[in-house]
């Protein structure tokens, strides 16, 4: 129970610090994207913040096992968690990167429980509108053919597919685009899911609970009649026997306590 305690109390104090790691590493990540020009420093600069990063999550995922009673378990239900830090070691890739961090921060903030529902749909669409726009452009961008071109069409390009809307006026014509694509599609179609799946969650709530009320004034009321039938026959029960006492007869006079015959004593002489 104390390394159990130890593991969340871990995961409360580092959550807004590894948030704000992420932040850095989504700035980092967008600047050689967003201005190619940059100098050599420049790019080095973002991609040691990337790999700190991805370092410090890395970190975090072996403190928690540690931490973690039981370390098969841990592993078993933290299968993303595992994933996420191996990522970037099989092929090291700047995209690679990208997603190894995007499942990280996923996992973390749903631990955390002061995080809402909505607050955390809202942030993942952000989050992908945005990192698959980076993406999209900077694989795209060169590519002979392509016609994504711009941050702007990158931006509109992932809006669109992300909805499933799919206009067609932009689309990748890489592999590695398509797969980006396909990811963007099933993150889309899940997240509406999500949100669909909270609004109904929600209608069903207060369904119940006007349920719930309008059996309670059903309760009360068939009580109350209860009560009122108990006290009516109880009325009726009392009326009956009073009408069964016999009157009384007739009472002395009043004021004289009733007539009396008086006895006359023989006359002594």
């Amino acid at each position: 129970m104390k390394v159990q305690t130890a593991q969340i109390r871990w995961e409360q104090r580092t959550q807004g610090l590894l948030l704000g790691l992420a932040g850095a590493f989504a700035v980092a990540y967008a600047v050689p994207i967003v201005a190619p020009d940059a100098n050599g420093v420049v790019r080095r600069v973002c991609t040691v913040t990337e790999w700190v990063v991805w370092g410090a999550f890395a970190l975090d995922y072996v403190v928690r096992l540690s931490l973690s009673p039981s370390k098969r378990l841990f592993i078993r239900s933290h299968p993303l968690d595992l994933l996420a830090v191996l990522l970037p070691l099989l092929r090291p890739l700047q995209l690679l990167r990208l997603v190894s961090t995007l499942l990280l921060v996923g996992r973390r903030a749903r631990m955390a429980s002061q995080i809402q529902l909505t607050t955390y749909v809202g942030g993942a669409v952000i989050g992908l509108l945005m990192f698959g726009s980076l993406a999209v452009l900077e694989v795209e961008r060169g590519a002979p053919g392509g016609n994504i071109k711009t941050l702007g069409d990158a931006v509109w390009w992932s809006f669109t597919t992300m909805t499933t809307v799919g206009y067609g006026d932009h689309s990748p014509t890489t592999g590695l685009g398509r797969v980006l694509a396909v990811g963007l599609m099933l993150s889309g179609i899940a997240l509406l899911g999500v949100v669909t799946a909270n609004i109904a969650a929600w209608f069903i709530s207060r369904f119940e609970r006007d349920d719930v009320e309008e059996r309670r004034q059903t309760v009360l009321l068939e009580a109350l009649t209860r009560e009122v039938k108990e006290l009516r026959a109880e009325v009726g029960r009392l009326s009956g026997g009073a009408a069964q006492v016999p009157a009384p007869g007739p009472g002395p006079a009043p004021g004289g306590g009733g007539a009396v015959t008086p006895t006359w004593a023989p006359d002594a002489r």
